[in-house]
């Protein structure tokens, strides 16, 4: 029998990040991902930015998804990272998968929310063949979703409005347990009250042009990350990988490799 000592390993953060980024509209999430070493992108979005021309495909079911990220394992490419573009919009062809599997109608067909419950094993299919090209293809994983504003209730406080990623709950905490950084991208908002007279006032959001990525949660939306990153970072369209990719882990190999 072994002993305990022989056990002992050095447990670092070694592999390429798996990032979810997601916010309002128009606020740079796939110029973002685009920004990523080598992307190649599973379009399931309508549409791409302007000034941008993304390498990938567009599929029309989940089996297709599945498809493509097996193809990336199995055979040789240059591609250095995947981005799936967006969840949300890939959801519905997940709960597909799941009807047809079960010859349901729809997600709702068996009651209760249990069609809900049932999408797991999908979701953990799609999970675990992202896990295995970062694992053992080296490949950097981008997931880019939309956000909602969702009520809160905080057992230890007063309800309360966050942004949230726009997914149904049943596969949103398998996402997000999963991935090493969750990244809110949108602007800074201060609210000011004007004065309408008969001692009536109205408040208004004003937002300046600077957006931020916000890598810490706070309670009015969620965020997270594994890497020691700060609590915002300003983000400029065409800078913004070089900034948060400073605190992954495979940015810090590189500098070592060339001060050595």
């Amino acid at each position: 029998m072994q002993k305990l000592q022989d056990k002992i390993r050095a447990l670092r953060a070694e592999l390429p990040p798996r990032v979810l980024i997601y916010g309002p509209p128009g606020m740079g999430k796939t110029t973002l991902a685009s920004e990523f070493p080598e992307p190649f992108f599973i379009q399931v979005e309508d549409g791409t930015p302007a000034g941008l021309e993304l390498v990938g495909s567009q599929p029309a079911t989940f089996d297709e998804i599945i498809e493509t990220i097996s193809l990336l394992y199995e055979e040789e490419h240059g591609f250095a990272s995947l981005v799936i573009d967006s969840l949300d919009k890939m959801q519905p062809l997940l709960w597909d998968a799941v009807c047809r599997d079960n010859n349901w109608q729809s997600i709702e067909a068996p009651g209760y929310g249990k069609g809900y419950v049932a999408t797991e094993y999908r979701w953990r299919e799609l999970l675990d063949g992202l896990q295995a090209l970062r694992r053992d293809r080296g490949m950097n994983i981008v997931l880019i979703a939309h956000s909602d504003v969702e009520r809160f209730d905080d057992p230890t406080s007063v309800s309360y409005s966050q942004y949230q990623v726009r997914l149904h709950k049943s596969g949103r905490k398998l996402v997000e347990d999963e991935v090493d950084a969750i990244l809110l991208l949108k602007q800074e908002a201060t609210v000011k009250e004007e004065d309408q007279g008969f001692n009536k006032k109205r408040a208004h959001a004003e937002g300046g042009q600077t957006r931020f990525i916000y890598c810490e949660g706070r309670p009015a939306f969620t965020a997270k990350n594994r890497y020691g990153m700060p609590a915002k970072i300003v983000y400029r369209p065409g800078a913004g990988y070089s900034e948060i990719s400073k605190f992954f882990p495979a940015s810090a190999d590189a500098e070592a490799t060339k001060a050595a």
